[in-house]
């Protein structure tokens, strides 16, 4: 009977993991900003790709085509390996983004919570596919890298297009802002900078390719609403 390599691989990945997440500089710099009240979206996008790039190290680290079964990266592995580090980067992401977003929403005289966007499940199962489709693990262990900071990066822009919804049916019209870091910006992305006014957003806007370094911000902009008979506002 083959012996089974999961449980000692993902503890040895976990461990990986989260001992880069204790020692990260920029993500305590994040949590500090946040609990002074000082972050922006900015720092989620920092934040998820910092948390990204700890995974994908660790999954790099622990795994190849020479501990795998013919070096063959199978469904049963794949699985049991990414669903749980992957909903674990969503957990983490979509935490400090939703406490970002309540910020936002203070400051613009909101007392409204940030909301936390669903676990994208078809894009972790997307991944595990492409995975277990080479023969050899080692053809296609790219997948492990960028793909998996592309994928946290991504719960950001989920937590947006929530918080977004949910004001906008709130009564609300926010802002959905999209700009460009780098100075290579690619053709797809320049035609997405802008700012578009919920629900006027289009669905590209929320999307990204890997290492791009684009940020999507969130404007609840002014909360304010006037009586126009009485004139008070509220």
């Amino acid at each position: 009977m083959a012996t089974d390599i999961v449980p000692e691989l993902l503890e040895k990945i976990e461990r990986e993991f989260n001992t880069k997440i204790s020692r990260n500089n920029k993500i305590q710099r994040v949590q500090q900003m946040i609990e002074n009240g000082t972050a922006t979206y900015k720092q989620a996008y920092e934040y998820a790709q910092e948390v990204g790039e700890a995974l994908a190290s660790a999954l790099q680290k622990h795994i190849n085509s020479e501990i795998l079964p013919d070096g063959h990266m199978y469904f049963n592995i794949a699985d049991r390996i990414l669903n749980p580090t992957l909903q674990t980067n969503h957990i983490l992401v979509a935490t400090v983004s939703a406490e970002i977003q309540e910020l936002l929403n203070r400051q613009a005289g909101l007392g409204l919570k940030g909301i936390q966007p669903d676990l994208n499940r078809p894009r972790i199962k997307s991944i595990i596919e492409r995975i277990v489709h080479e023969e050899l693990f080692d053809d296609v262990s790219w997948i492990i890298g960028e793909p998996i900071v592309n994928f946290t990066q991504s719960v950001v822009d989920d937590t947006i297009k929530a918080n977004s919804e949910f004001q906008y049916q709130s009564g609300l019209y926010p802002k959905i802002i999209r700009y460009a870091q780098g100075s290579e910006t690619c053709e797809w992305c320049k035609k997405l900078v802008g700012t578009y006014k919920y629900p006027d957003v289009p669905e590209d806007v929320y999307k990204r390719h890997d290492r791009c370094d684009c940020v999507v911000e969130y404007d609840p902009g002014d909360a304010r609403r006037q009586n126009v008979w009485t004139k008070e506002w509220r």
